[in-house]
């Protein structure tokens, strides 16, 4: 495998350059051009290598097209209106996704596939989130480079002036965790809850196959040049047990695989073809692996932490952070102004970070999960923070100036990390806008930052607080974190209310045209579509399987009355849940009767009424099947 290649970079993207490097390398029977949808689902199709030779520049000029029905842009591509033009773009790395099962027999090599990133583009207007993304980080610079030249002073506290500037770089990176299991494998909760508890997986050593996959996909990664950083065992799982034939069976454990960051929409495409690879080589393994946000309920979801800095590269070559400051302090005032961007402006970025019901379900108390709009910057600034329960973290290496940056923790490795990016470097640059105009120092942000539900602030909300040094899960109640940090949406249709109740601050995302309406209008048709279809079509079959599951297993004439008792807790609730009668209407039926009525309030109360019973239901029959001796 040594003869393989695994990335054409961007400085190879000429005519010339890619003919070369393709014709070297007949392993390489097909492209594929990859264009990303607001839902972040990514096309893939094959091309024939010698058609793609054929026609290079065409193909760089959106010379394929497709149709815009079989992509997530409703309003835009309508069946009347359905066309897109596929337009490579050539200013990022382009991979060779190879395929181990497939070995061409002339040069005995596994054939790959071009992956080409493109814009999706309809009536000649960029619509995908690849293109929102490019649009907001040049709106971001842009920005930030003319408000140091106007306000000169901005600058000061650097040591360099604007005229020093070469690049203003923006960095990003994320954590990826997900769970891997043997197929067709279930593991019961408790054990899975118990093994948490007891913190048996975290860190612990892998085994087997899935050693082996992780392993492999280390070093692919390596290969790819991803420079990865670390691979290991999160806190959930269970300990495989061994089969009859001497392997490990019955699998199932949580992994976290980092690697190093880049810059914002390399960051994004990075992550989507590292999902793929690793999907791929624990299947080749005979594995499975899930990157929902909470595949097991009342056990650890998986989250995607998303990483942003900003530096610039000056004309000497030194790389400053500008999140640093000079002073004694936390934070510059460009990094006080991003924070503060951030919290000011999230409830329009929920929606693109939390947009199903699994998201939404990982997001609880107890999980370290976090749903509060709250940051944490460190008791002194001599320690940093190692605050767990927060939104937004402010990580510092005291012996690493670069490495000071923003880790926001809310995302799942569902979440469209182009979309989310780009919401980030919208808001991030409306906290800086506003410090630097108004002129403020490190001392003023800081105190901002720092101030009191009820407190009067010129930028910040007046009846919240958007910093907690404490647990904010243990420290304060239920009622006291709704008032200080705002009430946490509790399904993807409140989350979506936050687009029609905040429109100054979705304003802040439509600036310079990075989201524009039509945008924003066909995310919220294709998450609201989401959400009702999934209720509808899975959440309600799945649970009717489980309600089915939870029979009568007592015998009458060996149960007591408190089995008795027991299982008329459960039976009622069963029948609440799922049976229509001529006088009574389920909770399934007014679900199913409110999505036909598109009267979604309603819906988005009745599920999480439904999650309610369906957790009450859960914990009856497992308090019923305990008092059993006989089963």
């Amino acid at each position: 495998m040594k003869n393989l290649i695994y990335v054409i970079p961007k400085e190879k993207h000429s005519e010339k350059d890619i003919k070369e490097i393709l014709l070297a390398h007949p392993e390489i029977k097909f492209a594929s051009l990859v264009g990303i949808d607001l839902s972040g689902n990514d096309t893939d199709e094959r091309i024939p290598i010698k058609v793609f030779l054929n026609d290079i520049n065409g193909f760089s000029k959106g010379a394929i097209q497709t149709d815009g029905s079989s992509v997530v842009l409703p309003g835009i591509a309508t069946l009347n209106n359905a066309k897109l033009d596929m337009l490579a773009d050539v200013d990022c790395n382009w991979f060779i996704d190879y395929n181990f099962e497939n070995i061409d027999l002339e040069t005995n090599l596994p054939i790959g596939t071009l992956k080409i990133p493109c814009l999706l583009l309809h009536d000649d207007i960029p619509v995908d989130s690849r293109s929102i993304l490019k649009r907001s980080v040049v709106n971001f610079k842009t920005t930030l480079l003319n408000l140091f030249k106007e306000y000169p002073s901005s600058l000061d506290s650097y040591n360099f002036s604007y005229e020093d500037i070469d690049e203003l770089l923006l960095t990003s990176a994320t954590e990826l965790e997900f769970w891997v299991k043997t197929p067709n494998d279930k593991a019961h909760i408790e054990e899975l809850s118990t093994s948490q508890v007891l913190k048996e997986q975290y860190w612990s050593k892998t085994k087997g196959s899935v050693r082996t996959s992780l392993e492999q996909c280390l070093s692919l990664m390596d290969d790819y040049g991803f420079e990865p950083e670390m691979g290991h065992k999160e806190v959930g799982g269970v300990n495989a047990q061994i089969g009859e034939s001497g392997s490990l069976t019955h699998i199932m454990e949580q992994l976290e695989i980092d690697w190093k960051f880049s810059d914002a929409l390399q960051c994004a495409d990075n992550e989507l073809f590292v999902r793929n690879l690793i999907k791929e080589t624990f299947r080749s393994n005979g594995l499975d692996v899930t990157f929902l946000a909470k595949p097991v309920q009342d056990v650890a979801g998986s989250g995607k932490h998303i990483h942003i800095g900003v530096a610039v590269k000056l004309k000497n070559g030194k790389r400053v952070n500008l999140y640093n400051s000079t002073k004694k302090h936390f934070l510059s005032t460009i990094g006080y102004g991003c924070a503060m961007g951030i919290l000011k402006n999230y409830e329009v970025i929920n929606p693109f970070i939390s947009s199903t019901n699994d998201s939404l379900r990982r997001l609880k108390p107890g999980f370290e999960a976090p749903v509060c709009i709250v940051t944490s910057l460190g008791h002194s600034v001599d320690v940093p923070s190692r605050n767990r329960s927060i939104l937004l973290a402010l990580i510092r290496d005291l012996d690493n100036p670069l490495a000071t940056r923003f880790e926001l923790r809310a995302p799942n490795p569902h979440t469209n990390t182009y979309l989310a990016l780009a919401t980030l470097y919208m808001a991030m640059l409306d906290g800086v806008v506003y410090a630097i105009e108004k002129n403020k120092c490190e001392d003023d942000l800081l105190k901002e930052l720092s101030k009191a539900p009820g407190e009067h602030s010129d930028y910040l909300e007046k009846n919240r607080a958007y910093r907690s040094e404490e647990d904010v899960f243990e420290f304060f109640t239920d009622a006291q974190r709704e008032e200080y940090f705002g009430k946490a949406p509790k399904t993807v249709y409140e989350n979506l209310c936050g687009l029609s109740e905040y429109p100054e601050k979705l304003e802040v995302l439509k600036a310079s045209g990075v989201f524009t309406t039509s945008i924003i209008n066909s995310f919220k048709m294709a998450i609201s579509t989401r959400w009702v279809t999934e209720i509808n079509n899975r959440i309600l079959n799945n649970y009717a399987a489980e309600i089915r599951k939870s029979k009568m297993i007592h015998t009458p004439e060996k149960a007591l009355d408190l089995d008795l008792a027991n299982w008329q807790t459960i039976n009622d609730l069963r029948h609440y849940l799922m049976k229509d009668t001529y006088a009574k209407t389920s909770l399934f039926t007014k679900i199913r009767e409110a999505s036909k009525s598109e009267n979604y309030e309603e819906l988005s109360l009745l599920q999480m009424q439904l999650d309610l019973q369906m957790t009450a239901l859960r914990f009856h029959y497992s308090k019923y099947k305990k008092n059993l001796l006989d089963i």
